[in-house]
């Protein structure tokens, strides 16, 4: 039988029975590990806590100033995001074992996952968190600054296009002293790796001692990567140079593109350069290029709300409005709409900025602000092309939403999305651009708020009770939770240790019944247009993410992070 912690502290003399009590007592209060508390309370440090368990697991204690990796290949094996997660550093690799020290050397998860990325037996030792952590930021410097990352980029090939000369194309993956450049492969690897984790948004960020590299995927950015802070500037010029923009100017934003081709995609990279005091920081938005392979059934609909937007996307005319913050996947919700209600007979026609989808059977004008095609200039040529149905990619001001009102006043359906954080302020938002009452409410059909929130990895999906603080945080009640269970992903290799593995919609659908029309003519408040949609049956966004919730689909967090609690 092990011998306890505290008994292991008091016989080696770092603690006394005392300060061993106060921590027992404290540790039930704060639900902690009883070294944890012991070094809260400042009783012990925690070195001697880890030396004492090495002794109570019978596991090789490791030094903060012996601990580092003697291995760079063993680096190479475990990404630093999951060493960071799990308080791991690899030390060592041979042809049957990976050596590492780790903090809990009884995390069966971490130590199986180990198991997967390395395909080798593991072998723990046992280190502080604290020196491990600074382990992991040395030792996966030294990779990034030797530029040994540089050699994952395999056999994809970029391109590089731009607006104003679409036919100069630039084979980065040919040889030569130029394209051996460091640089050149630094920032070749960043977008490989980007296209590879589904990302997003690429950030490249300058501080003041560092320069960080984060990707958005599944909505949320994770850090990647730390290059060397002296290879800013050389970043910033080769980005600069494929998106065709000025290299010299340093002190204006500016915004460019380029196409990255691979052999299995074709990605349109959107970039954006803002100058910040401690240098120039650059935002890439990624557009795959590709057949759009969306659809309804696939977005996320609970049933309902799948056959109420169904039936209102086949009527013959008047106005559908998406509404939800940047990146809730309004476009994404659109295109899918008009995949499914595209024939032959019709002629669809849309205004956007950018083209985000490319869709057979579908007209794109992409709206190119720099010489005067507006939302408000495409839309008036669009009216002399013999539309059917229409997609506005945003109704920003009242030009375009009267040009919108009068499109589906005369017969046509009009697909279009607004800034609004729900569905009953969508309505009053269109009134506040300048909509009349009275037009508002005889034109639109249906009206819905979107949300993105990402789906618990099926990999490493778990059942689990939430406790006090997490009930307290979705202000809800043990009743409420009777028979039902929340799940979360433990993070495993698939999901690159997150627990989340996609996304998936959360929709407040509000069509627009007569007693809803009637509210709107009479210029009533969203509060009341809220009351008289929920009395008709409208699901809001957060009962919608209790559904995805109690379905074991998303998480608590999830919820708490998209959507607000009416008080």
């Amino acid at each position: 039988m092990r011998e306890k912690l505290g008994e292991i502290l008091i016989r080696k003399g770092q603690i006394n029975q005392q300060q061993l009590s106060e921590g027992l007592m404290r540790q039930k209060e704060r639900r902690k590990k009883i070294g944890e508390t012991l070094v809260a309370l400042g009783s012990v440090s925690e070195d001697n806590v880890y030396r004492a368990l090495s002794e109570q697991w019978g596991v090789e204690f490791i030094a903060a100033d012996v601990l580092a990796a003697k291995n760079a290949n063993a680096l190479s094996v475990v990404p630093e995001a999951f060493a960071k997660e799990h308080f791991v550093i690899p030390l060592a690799l041979t042809e049957s074992t990976i050596v590492v020290a780790m903090a809990d050397p009884d995390d069966i998860v971490a130590v199986d996952n180990l198991e997967k990325l390395s395909g080798k037996r593991v072998e723990t030792k046992l280190a502080s968190p604290s020196a491990i952590l600074t382990a992991i930021e040395n030792s996966y410097e030294k990779i990034r600054k030797q530029g040994e990352v540089s050699e994952a980029i395999g056999d994809l090939q970029f391109f590089a296009t731009s607006d104003e000369d679409d036919e100069s194309m630039v084979d980065m993956s040919k040889t030569g002293t130029q394209e051996d450049a460091p640089v050149v492969k630094l920032v070749n690897l960043m977008l490989a790796d980007a296209i590879k984790s589904r990302a997003t948004d690429i950030h490249v960020e300058p501080y003041e001692e560092a320069l960080v590299v984060r990707f958005r995927v599944d909505g949320v950015l994770q850090e990647v990567m730390r290059p060397p802070k002296a290879s800013h500037a050389g970043i910033v010029s080769r980005i600069k140079i494929l998106s065709k923009l000025n290299i010299a100017e340093k002190r204006l934003p500016q915004d460019g593109r380029f196409t990255v081709r691979t052999p299995e995609k074709e990605i349109d990279m959107r970039v954006s350069v803002l100058p910040l005091v401690t240098g120039e920081k650059i935002v890439m938005r990624l557009l795959d290029k590709g057949a759009f392979a969306f659809s309804l059934a696939t977005l996320g609909f609970v049933d309902d709300d799948a056959m109420t937007f169904r039936r209102w996307i086949r009527q013959p005319y008047g106005l559908i409005i998406i509404s939800g913050p940047t990146g809730a996947g309004k476009s994404t919700t659109l295109f899918a709409a008009l995949n499914e209600i595209k024939s032959v007979e019709d002629n669809i026609t849309t205004v956007e900025d950018p083209v985000e989808y490319h869709v057979p059977g579908v007209n794109q004008v992409q709206t190119k602000a720099k010489i005067g095609l507006t939302f408000a200039a495409a839309l008036r040529s669009i009216l002399r092309q013999d539309p059917d149905k229409l997609l506005i990619g945003e109704i920003r001001d009242e030009e375009t939403a009267d040009i919108a009102v009068k499109f589906a006043l005369t017969g046509h359906l009009v697909f279009s999305t607004v800034h609004a954080n729900d569905a009953p302020s969508t309505i009053t938002r269109l009134l506040d651009i300048g909509v009349p009452p009275f037009l508002c409410g005889s034109v639109l059909n249906l009206v819905m708020a979107q949300r993105l929130v990402r789906k618990i990895c099926q990999h490493c999906r778990v059942e689990y009770e939430p406790d006090k603080e997490e009930m307290m945080s979705l202000a809800i009640d043990k009743e409420f939770l009777k028979g039902r269970k929340f799940s979360k992903g433990r993070g495993c290799a698939q999901c690159r240790n997150t627990g989340y593995h996609g996304r998936t919609g959360i929709f407040e659908v509000l069509e627009m019944r007569r007693n809803i029309r009637s509210l709107v003519f009479d210029n009533a408040n969203q509060d009341e247009i809220r009351n008289a949609a929920m009395a008709n049956g409208m699901i809001m966004l957060r009962e919608a993410a209790f559904q995805k919730i109690f379905s074991g689909i998303t998480t608590s967090h999830e919820l708490l992070r998209v959507t607000v609690q009416e008080i």
